[in-house]
């Protein structure tokens, strides 16, 4: 198999992070640094394990104008970022790129957009493509060509390969069907209702049935809103649906980029990250 390229969800591992590690961990100014140092950590990793012929990080604003405007309470109920997250995430690019990771954001566009996109671009250059992420949504990617590496909670070491035979196997839809479900099931992550009074497994079984939300809502307008409540709910569930699916926006193929230790080095000793810039070093010596 060829060296992959590996899409980053950056906000996810900052934001993961952030959280895993203590603000105790600090660098230049005894400002806290525990979200760059845990996020270049697990992007190393994986790139490493990988093999990744290139390591894309996207970034996006957490909240896109097309999400918001199609549903405005999406991410609505979500805090304001941690000025101490905050600071680093403003560090985050610069430390991403001299470590030789293309960083790529849209102002119009989350970053699981650009991820999608960077993966199918990939695979249609007959490639292969992985994005690192903690995010569900992402499993509409998985393809043949396409593997989710999907980060779990405290006490996981590595993230878990998803492949769409996985997605059927965790909750009996195909990846195609995966925006349908969140529509139906919910997301409260998103701040997605879904439907009332379906929860995942009826989500999976009416996907099963009918094979779309779309065909799942022609029937029920059929039968009539008293008969049948997803069709009182059916221009909202299409709407949850549209904000579920990723859009695609063109991308460049980025070339082969190997891991710049040396230039990591730099930057994280920059930062006042010794300790990490002391490992990038020996990782550049050989």
């Amino acid at each position: 198999m060829s060296e992959p390229l590996l899409a980053v969800d950056a906000p996810y591992l900052l934001y993961r992070a952030f959280y895993a590690l203590p603000d105790k961990i600090t660098g230049k100014g005894g400002r806290p640094v525990n979200a760059l140092l845990g996020s270049v950590n697990a992007i190393l990793l994986s790139a490493e394990e990988e093999n990744a012929r290139v390591t894309v990080c996207c970034f996006g604003p957490d909240s896109a104008p097309y999400r918001t405007d199609l549903y405005a309470a999406y991410h609505a109920h979500r805090p304001p970022m941690p000025k101490h997250l905050a600071h680093q995430w403003k560090q985050a690019p610069d430390l991403y790129r001299a470590l030789g990771w293309p960083v790529e954001e849209d102002p119009e566009l989350e970053a699981d957009d650009l991820l999608g996109a960077y993966a199918r671009t990939e695979e249609r250059a007959r490639g292969q493509a992985l994005i690192l992420t903690g995010d569900r949504d992402l499993f509409q990617c998985a393809t043949k060509g396409v593997t989710v590496l999907l980060l779990g909670g405290r006490g996981k070491k590595g993230p878990e390969r998803v492949n769409p035979a996985d997605v059927k196997r965790r909750y009996g839809i195909e990846p195609e069907q995966v925006p349908d479900f969140i529509a139906l099931r919910g997301d409260p992550s998103d701040g997605l209702p879904g439907a009332k009074g379906i929860g995942e497994k009826r989500a999976a079984d009416i996907l099963r049935r009918h094979g779309s939300l779309e065909a799942a809502l022609e029937e029920a307008t059929r039968a009539g809103p008293d008969r049948n409540s997803l069709a009182a709910q059916a221009d909202e569930l299409r709407a949850f649906k549209d904000i579920a699916t990723l859009r695609e926006p063109k991308v460049k193929r980025p070339p082969d980029t190997p891991i710049d230790y040396a230039g990591g080095a730099a930057a994280a000793r920059d930062l006042g990250m010794g300790r990490l810039a002391d490992r990038l070093e020996e990782k550049a010596a050989g």
